[in-house]
């Protein structure tokens, strides 16, 4: 454990942290900027602002339910940097994400209002054109209807059992005898918009307008008086009884089960309508309170923005980002992938360089006679897989084929539920890790026969094995045969598998707690060298920084002299630039096209450079309650490239944000020429990718072409 003072000054003061919670909503504040930047296309931007309402509905599932527990057990006692209560987080939270949500709709409005430009109009039947509302009338009956159940509410029909972010119509009906009340649920398998065109004009109708505009015909005889539309936010982190589980496959299936009736953590209505009685009857039977309650002036639950923006995109692709293909790796060049890594290490930057590589890495080991083995963890993966399929293969072509599948991973469990069982039905190996804790490494190993001796070639990454998330996600990898990290991939899977203790590891460094030694160990390291050699340096990037050790001996480190440089895309609760603790830090934020996703850590070492990429980030959940892999990059032209990536993305000042001594983020405004460093990266890679194409068109490149699938698919790769 990190002292806690040093000389004369106390680092456990609440006011050198920033609030874990707090810090997440501020990094979903520089998502919604994006939804401002008018650099970004228009359905771009409306795009952003989907992408803040599915990373809030997250949030509330898991955080915000976690607090409310701890509120609801009389827990009152402070977390331990910023020292808030739960009850005073909650507090908080309602005060910043009320702000922030009322931005987003503010901005949601004029967006819509400038589709009108493009003769795009959101809009409400009541508002159609009459000639179209018989249209409209046609697909409600048709479309519509058939799908709607009413559910009244009385002494025989009690308050309905509503499904997590289930979108629900209220609806007061005069009966004569009494106002009662019903719900009407919006089924969530049709369309949650309708298109009607007239002219050159295209009208789009939400869904729960349409039925609220034909309510009536739902309760013939009955006058509705009063509609509005709400939605229910469920608490989904419940405890996974590992412990006694005689299966975990039924186990993680019955916890999905209780997930979507989990307790009710937020109540979001469209406030147009809602009458203050029926709010505090509906807030009675949810058991929800005025801090869980968000009132909206607009449709809920805009992450149905992502289905908007793919349909209008095929008419309005002006309006979106230029497409871009990922492009051939550098470091691949034009040799064959296996034969490349048995002379050097070899370098994927994802998305602004291909995946294909790595899904061909385990598609060509499936299906290569002279490969023995193949084992992989997959955390996420998509849900048409070809690393899947690949590994299917393997183990049907008689290769030994270990797969783990982390069930626990959030949201993801029902997916790989369903990807463990299809791999042990196709004869592979399946372990679904270890108790207690999630297995986040990325790392696959195959075992080939090479000139009659077993090779060991390894893949070892910072993101999933997801073909899809990698065009979106900006991850990095490595294939080595280094003979000492492949003696410790074999260890790693083994350990994993079966009954033997922790490995020594001769390069790897694996969490729980490792890393963090590690970390450590360097910081010290670090300070030692600068108080003998005045260069000390550390940088790191990272999509988090919540472990209080490490923050500690960060800020030991600046009051050393030491240089800090973090690039930190979400949740930092250290606070640079405070005279005497961390004036020597500085926290630089990106939010851009690409979600920053890469780790990596650098030591400047007095110019014995020592830099690593790692699954983990520098959370206390990463270094104590997950399986992590940090790994050392000691190829020094690929550390040259990391640490020019790194400078690159500290000179952004277009989408790169600072962080002040009190917590609040800036965009990065200087003299400079413009730079976006996803825009460059982009940029760099299709330069080289041309360059790439325009030498295998040459006469002496033919010989090349047949070894290498990348020259073969040429054209398709380089369509743009």
């Amino acid at each position: 454990m990190v002292q806690k003072k040093l000389g004369e000054k106390d680092l456990n003061l609440p006011n050198y942290y920033n609030n874990r919670e707090l810090s997440w909503l501020d990094f979903n504040y520089r998502v919604l900027q994006e939804a401002e930047d008018k650099n970004n296309p228009l359905l771009e931007q409306l795009k952003f602002i989907s992408i803040f309402s599915s990373n809030l509905d997250e949030f509330f599932m898991v955080r915000v339910a976690g607090l409310q527990d701890q509120v609801k057990m009389g827990y009152d006692k402070p977390e331990n940097k910023a020292q808030l209560t739960p009850k005073e987080q909650l507090e908080q939270i309602k005060i910043k994400n009320t702000k922030y949500v009322d931005l987003q709709y503010k901005r949601y409005k004029a967006l819509t209002e400038n589709l009108k430009q493009h003769r795009v109009e959101i809009t409400r039947p009541e508002l159609l054109p009459e000639s179209l509302l018989s249209q409209l009338e046609h697909e409600f009956k048709t479309g519509i209807l058939p799908t709607l159940t009413p559910l009244g509410i009385d002494a025989y029909h009690p308050f309905p059992k509503l499904n997590n972010k289930s979108l629900n119509i209220f609806v007061d009906i005069d009966t004569e005898e009494a106002i009662n009340s019903a719900i009407v649920q919006i089924p969530s398998l049709i369309p949650r918009f309708y298109t009607l065109n007239q002219g050159q004009t295209q009208y789009v109708l939400m869904l729960e307008d349409i039925i609220i505009f034909y309510i009536h015909l739902l309760f013939t005889g009955y006058e509705v008086l009063n509609t509005f539309t709400f939605r229910i936010t469920r608490n989904a982190d419940l405890t996974i009884h590992e412990d006694g589980a005689e299966d975990l496959l039924i186990e993680i299936e019955r916890f999905l089960k209780e997930r979507k009736r989990g307790t009710a953590v937020r109540l979001e209505v469209d406030g147009r309508h809602a009458t203050h009685e029926d709010i505090l009857w509906i807030m009675n039977q949810l058991e929800v309170y005025d801090n869980d309650v968000y009132f909206v002036d607009g449709p809920l639950d805009l992450t149905m923005l992502f289905g908007l923006v793919d349909y209008l995109s095929n008419r309005l692709k002006h309006l979106t980002y230029n497409k871009y293909v990922p492009q051939p790796p550098q470091s691949l060049e034009s040799e064959d992938i296996f034969d490349l890594s048995l002379k050097r290490d070899i370098f994927f930057h994802h998305p602004y360089e291909s995946f294909e590589p790595i899904v061909d890495f385990i598609r060509e080991a499936a299906n290569d006679p002279s490969t023995i083995a193949i084992k992989q963890t997959l955390y996420r993966v998509s849900k048409d897989s070809p690393i899947i399929n690949s590994l299917k293969t393997a183990a049907e072509n008689g290769k030994q084929v270990t797969v783990l599948v982390e069930l626990k991973a959030r949201f993801d469990e029902e997916n790989n539920v369903q990807w463990a069982k299809m791999l042990e039905d196709a004869g592979c190996h399946v372990i679904y890790g270890m108790t207690y804790l999630k297995t986040h490494s990325k790392i696959s190993l195959v075992v080939k026969r090479t000139n009659n001796q077993l090779t060991s070639f390894v893949h070892l990454g910072t993101g999933n094995y997801n073909d899809k998330t990698a065009k979106l996600y900006t991850d990095m990898g490595i294939i080595t045969t280094n003979k000492a990290i492949a003696e410790d991939a074999i260890n790693f899977f083994n350990y994993l598998s079966g009954y033997t203790l922790k490995p020594e590891y001769n390069k790897l460094i694996v969490a729980p707690y490792d890393i963090r030694d590690v970390f450590l160990a360097r910081i010290d390291n670090e300070i030692k060298l600068h108080l003998e050699h005045g260069n000390g340096k550390i940088m790191m990037k990272m999509n988090s920084l919540t472990d209080k050790d490490i923050i500690l001996k960060l800020f030991e480190a600046s009051r050393a002299g030491v240089q800090v440089q973090l690039i930190i895309r979400g949740i930092c609760c250290l606070k640079p630039g405070i005279p005497g603790i961390s004036d020597n830090i500085e926290v630089v934020s990106i939010v851009g096209r690409f979600l920053e996703h890469s780790r990596i850590y650098y030591f400047h070492n007095n110019g014995d450079e020592q830099i690593y990429l790692s699954s983990a980030d520098a959370m206390t959940r990463n270094m104590i309650k997950r399986v992590e892999i940090l790994f050392p990059v000691e190829d020094k032209a690929i550390a040259k490239r990391l640490l020019d990536y790194m400078n690159l993305q500290l000179s952004d000042n277009q989408k790169g944000r600072y962080q002040d001594q009190q917590g609040h983020y800036h965009y990065i405004h200087n003299n400079l020429s413009p730079l976006n460093s996803q825009a460059y990266l982009m940029k760099e890679a299709i330069t080289f990718g041309q360059k790439l194409k325009e030498a295998s068109t040459r006469p002496e490149a033919s010989p090349i072409q047949s070894k290498n699938r990348w020259f073969s698919k040429l054209k398709d790769t380089f369509k743009r």
